[in-house]
């Protein structure tokens, strides 16, 4: 497939380009920024996208040099919208109308060039976080306005795919970790254990749903290249671990120790307050055997990177 892919540098991203690249389809990926503008872990995302997939720098998504990337290609077999708007996006004070109208910048524009270039199917990524996403606590609130943001964009999208009679799929996100990922839950584990302290867990009860990104990704590939063209709406909900963070932490404290050779302690807080919903997990099983996928070599790839970063 001839695919346009927007939020590649991302960490989940990254990993997607890569799965579709990697079998055989043409990605064309945006990005906002200058290569230069790229620094740390997501500037050697992007560098290692150079030589799988088309890059187009400084485009934004709904602006006119994104419109105009567009109209280059005379066909496209998917539009697969992984990009969103992610700054300041852990405080309440995250601005989620701005988020919305960058989300969804000029969307009619866009959908209705795509569909004069024969593409007639769009793949959106939402989030776990979102309301109405997943299973769990009820009612299925969003985690906060960006979750918000991400549930109402969605909203808009399979508003606009209906009115110009495009097939929409949904990739839900839950919780991904794995190599070229930012500093979060596991590096704080990993940073500890290398200075032989124990890893306090702040939050163990709450019920969450965390995947090796390896993983994501090809379920990924799996919902992109089954999507049908036929004018409607489908949703997917990968699940990896949905499981207690006490239990996530102690997997992974098993699973790292004998590769790291760390001793890998952990200690867990009582915890008895719950600002964010108890349990959201994503509810579609996936089978790794049909997405040749390997659980232990998942986790010598993670141990890999983290000897080679975390030094």
């Amino acid at each position: 497939m001839k695919i346009l892919f927007t939020g590649a540098s991302s960490f989940t991203g990254f990993w997607f380009v890569q799965e579709l690249a990697k079998a055989g389809h043409q990605v064309l990926a945006t990005f906002t920024g200058e290569v230069g503008a790229y620094q740390g872990i997501r500037r050697e995302r992007v560098d290692r996208l150079l030589n799988i997939c088309e890059p187009a720098f400084q485009i934004r998504f709904g602006e006119n040099a994104f419109l105009e990337a567009v109209k280059r290609e005379s066909h496209w077999d998917l539009f697969c919208h992984h990009a969103a708007e992610v700054r300041n996006y852990k405080s309440q004070d995250f601005n989620f109308l701005e988020a919305i109208e960058n989300n969804t910048k000029n969307l009619p524009h866009v959908l209705g060039l795509l569909k004069e270039r024969g593409c007639r199917k769009v793949l959106l990524t939402g989030s776990v976080f979102e309301q109405n996403e997943g299973a769990g606590s009820l009612p299925l609130r969003p985690f906060s306005p960006y979750g918000f943001s991400k549930g109402l964009t969605s909203e808009i999208f399979q508003y606009y795919c209906e009115s110009f009679g495009l097939k929409l799929g949904k990739f839900v996100i839950p919780n991904p970790f794995g190599p070229f990922e930012e500093p979060r839950f596991t590096s704080y584990l990993i940073q500890n254990w290398r200075k032989k302290e124990v890893s306090v867990i702040k939050t163990p009860a709450y019920i969450r749903d965390n995947i090796h990104v390896s993983l994501l990704a090809k379920s990924y590939l799996h919902f992109a290249t089954r999507l049908m063209e036929s004018p409607g709406f489908e949703r997917f909900n990968p699940s990896g671990y949905p499981e207690s963070q006490k239990a996530f932490a102690e997997r992974f404290s098993r699973e790292m120790e004998p590769r790291l050779k760390l001793r890998c302690g952990l200690g867990f807080e009582d915890q008895k307050e719950f600002p964010e919903p108890p349990v959201r997990i994503n509810t579609d099983l996936l089978d790794a055997n049909a997405l040749s996928w390997n659980e232990p070599q998942a986790w010598d790839e993670l141990a890999e990177f983290y000897q080679r970063t975390m030094k």
